[in-house]
């Protein structure tokens, strides 16, 4: 049965139709003839505890530099004229996007929004996967200056990153004989008033960062992103390439310690990291990798995506 969907996004003008994991579920939608509608984090308003979007009717298509054609701005009632809301605009995960979680919360009970904003709001990727231990190298979250200190001096080569950042940004490896690192602390603690985290360097990342999508909890297939030459940093947004990989018996057995809390909070659509056999984040506002893993594999996620979607909807 045809869905009406509003996807939350940043302006798909401006995607990559080769890589952008949002084009691609709305490609698969509307190959379903569902009906699709974008729109931005500050077109949404509340007015008397409804909630409100100024949404255009879009069609993607795979033509480089026009993604999408749009009709005229409609003025949505999310609670009532749609079936489905995609909460997909990519972090920093600050004040407004915590606002955009609140405010979609509204909707349970009446329009299914995926993820589920409450566990979105509730789940920082650095900070989620610190309830399962011993799946993580070991880590640490801190502003205290001697922790790190002791830290460093414990591991040698770490690395250090904002805990809201994301696509590789702000991530530094620190080696003991590091010239800047007091530095870069007084940058870290300038920047914001936020704690940071620190994380045991681990080599095998120069093999690759392991980006594995699971659909409902399930692993479903992974790609592996190798750094460029010099590089600590293996996210595609900074020049790591993409490569084919199989899941191993430890990604499978860390993706079944964590999918059934995934299951439960409603987080559809996760890309966790794994590098050589640890997790490091666990991706649930935007996560990508879903066109690279069809082009290696075949494996269609964003087909599997809807079909969990669908379940859920026919569930209530």
């Amino acid at each position: 049965m045809p869905l009406k969907i509003a996807i939350q996004m940043d302006p798909m003008d401006q995607v990559n139709i080769d890589a952008d994991t949002t084009f691609a579920l709305a490609e698969v939608a509307q190959a379903r003839g569902h009906e699709i509608w974008t729109y931005q984090p500050e077109h949404l308003s509340c007015l008397d505890g409804r909630l409100i979007a100024k949404a255009k009717p879009t069609k993607v298509q795979r033509v480089k530099d026009q993604p999408a054609v749009y009709g005229a701005v409609e003025r949505l009632d999310l609670g009532r004229d749609v079936d489905v809301v995609l909460m997909r605009q990519d972090p920093p995960f600050d004040m407004s996007y915590i606002t955009a979680a609140h405010l979609l919360e509204l909707l349970k009970g009446e329009t299914l929004v995926v993820n589920d904003p409450e566990w979105v709001r509730s789940s920082p990727e650095k900070l989620f996967p610190i309830i399962f231990p011993g799946l993580l190298p070991e880590t640490l979250i801190t502003r205290d200056i001697e922790e790190i200190a002791a830290f460093r001096q414990k591991h040698g080569d770490i690395i250090l990153k904002p805990l809201y950042g994301n696509g590789g940004a702000g991530v530094f490896k620190v080696t003991e004989q590091y010239s800047n690192y007091n530095s870069l602390l007084e940058i870290f603690m300038e920047r914001s008033r936020e704690p940071f985290i620190a994380q045991a360097f681990l080599p095998d990342v120069s093999k690759g960062d392991k980006r594995v999508i699971l659909i409902d909890g399930e692993p479903v297939g992974a790609i592996n992103r190798v750094p460029k030459e010099g590089e600590a940093r293996s996210n595609l947004h900074v020049g790591g390439t993409a490569h084919p990989v199989e899941l191993t018996d430890t990604d499978i057995a860390i993706c079944n310690q964590i999918g059934p809390e995934l299951k439960k909070r409603g987080l559809v659509l996760v890309g966790i990291d794994v590098i050589g056999d640890k997790l490091t984040e666990i991706n649930v506002t935007s996560p990508t990798g879903v066109q690279e893993l069809k082009r290696f594999t075949g494996i269609d996620a964003s087909a599997l995506f809807w079909d969990a979607v669908d379940r859920r909807l026919a569930a209530g």
